[in-house]
């Protein structure tokens, strides 16, 4: 073997593990209609979620809310109005603990007692799964992927980082610059400081989008409008 084609062998070796943690997320849909999923994590917030939910519903806009599981249990009010108002619940864990270093039995616990309270106060149990802070790996893949769920993140370039309070206009600049259809868009209703910008970017985005014919629906709308998606347990 010569020296090009070893170097060849370990760059395929190496990015062999990465393919395959890529190919269990979900991070964008390709569709060509002009629709993209608007998601939301750490909530339920008593103060934000309900003033988000009202901008919403005046764009027509459904989206899909990754909730805290003790937050929910703290405001089912709240997921309930959400479900009632057609958006998406989904698992976010319990506590919202960094995963790195964790048992499995840890992990299964936080995304079982968070689904138990969700069935709780649905009726339903989510099927779709966010790790938090963002945080994977393969093995934390395989315990949500054991456990029934369909691992979805967030598309290149549409984490707005409102969590860091950026400013308003930086929130819309991001999000409208990259926008395409089958994006999945990242903001969050609860979270440390004031979501205050995330409020006010979205009455400045969604009609600006609709302007330009776009759709706002749940991650799994979006993931049925695409034939490698539609057997997902949804």
């Amino acid at each position: 073997m010569n020296v090009f084609s070893l170097l060849l062998s370990l760059v395929l070796v190496a990015a062999t593990p990465v393919q395959r943690i890529h190919d269990d997320i979900v991070w964008h849909v390709p569709v060509n209609e002009k629709m993209v999923a608007i998601t939301f994590d750490d909530g339920p917030d008593m103060l934000y979620t309900p003033d988000i939910l009202a901008i919403l519903k005046q764009y027509d806009a459904k989206a899909t809310f990754f909730v805290v599981g003790f937050r929910a249990e703290k405001y089912p009010d709240i997921i309930k109005r959400q479900i009632d108002e057609g958006h998406e619940i989904a698992n976010h864990t319990y506590e919202h603990r960094d995963f790195r270093g964790q048992s499995k039995e840890t992990i299964v616990e936080e995304i079982q007692k968070t689904e138990e309270v969700l069935y709780n106060i649905t009726g339903k149990r989510p099927t779709l799964f966010r790790p938090p802070l963002g945080y994977y790996n393969q093995r934390i893949l395989n315990i949500a992927k054991e456990q029934g769920y369909t691992v979805v993140m967030w598309s290149k370039h549409q984490d707005t980082y409102d969590w860091q309070n950026p400013g308003t206009n930086r929130i819309v600049r991001r999000v409208i610059r990259h926008i395409q259809p089958g994006q999945i868009i990242l903001f969050h209703d609860h979270g440390s400081g004031s979501r205050k910008q995330t409020v006010q970017a979205l009455k400045e985005i969604l009609p600006i989008l609709k302007q330009k014919g776009y759709t706002f629906v749940t991650v799994s709308e979006l993931l049925k409008h695409h034939p490698n998606y539609r057997d997902l347990n949804l």
